[in-house]
């Protein structure tokens, strides 16, 4: 069986088992982050079916991470999950997915759900099976540590990496990722920063705007929010892709967890990028 490795361990997150569950254990515990390590119930509450996290540095961002993860484990294991991510890199296709195989971390290998990736495929006409536009993408590889932490049981899971993020395309994605999770209590990730290198008042400004039409699952909202306000959110296809599939799947409410920037990490509010964490709730 075919394994991807990490691309971005030692750079992103602490490359070593120990290190990295340490790093991790201080995000939970960090003065932005939820300040506790969180307990998996044996039982599923599957009224949690979205959430957005970001995707930076663990030293930048994983706090605010810590928060919706933190919420997911809260709400029991999960068989699967979809991880929506933007491409940074440019290669690969437009919108694709990985159907076979095992992505590596320093924690371990988490295998791939190729049954409901295929399914997801089947229900699309634009997501592609290839591996390229995953090979050094960190979007989605940074979320994995994080579930890998707080399950202690396996689990699965489908990356979707979109380069392509108008609203046609997101609500194609997020119609086939509801549709093919049905009822079986999989949920779904929205990987995302907010807006990048502008001053903290104005970062806050533009993303709390944006932040509000994503909290009320209007999909048109956002993405007329990030064009018209020129909003530099990466992963705004995603998060609408993830807002769609979740309203597919009964979730009636968004809240947010928290909301913070590197400027609030690092002192330097000059040019900052903004996380948020967030929940979709029936």
């Amino acid at each position: 069986m075919k394994t991807r490795p990490p691309a971005r361990a030692g750079a992103f997150y602490e490359d070593s088992d120990g290190a990295l569950r340490t790093q991790i254990h201080q995000c939970f515990l960090h003065q932005l982050g939820p300040r506790g390590i969180p307990s998996v119930p044996s039982a599923t509450d599957k009224g949690l079916i979205g959430l957005i996290v970001p995707h930076a540095g663990y030293t930048y961002s994983g706090p605010v991470a810590a928060h919706s993860y933190y919420k997911l484990a809260s709400a029991g294991p999960r068989p699967s999950v979809v991880i929506l991510g933007p491409n940074h890199t440019g290669y690969g296709s437009p919108v694709s997915t990985m159907t076979n195989g095992a992505w590596g971390t320093p924690l371990g290998d988490v295998q791939l759900d190729s049954e409901l990736a295929g399914k997801i495929v089947k229900r699309s006409g634009l997501i592609d099976v290839e591996e390229e536009a995953h090979r050094n993408e960190h979007s989605i590889e940074v979320q994995l540590p994080f579930l890998q932490f707080i399950f202690p049981r396996l689990f699965r899971f489908v990356p979707i990496c979109m380069g392509l993020q108008d609203l046609q395309t997101s609500v194609d994605v997020g119609e086939a990722v509801g549709d093919a999770i049905g009822e079986e209590g999989v949920v779904v990730i929205a990987s995302s920063d907010w807006t990048h290198y502008e001053p903290q008042a104005k970062a806050v400004a533009r993303d709390k705007e944006a932040l509000g039409a994503a909290l009320a699952m209007d999909e048109k909202g956002f993405q007329r929010t990030i064009e018209a306000k020129r909003i530099t959110a990466c992963g705004y296809g995603p998060i609408t892709a993830m807002i769609h599939a979740a309203k597919i799947l009964g979730a009636r409410n968004g809240e947010l967890l928290a909301y913070h920037t590197s400027g609030d990490v690092t002192g330097d509010k000059e040019a900052v990028v903004g996380y948020a964490a967030a929940a979709f709730t029936k």
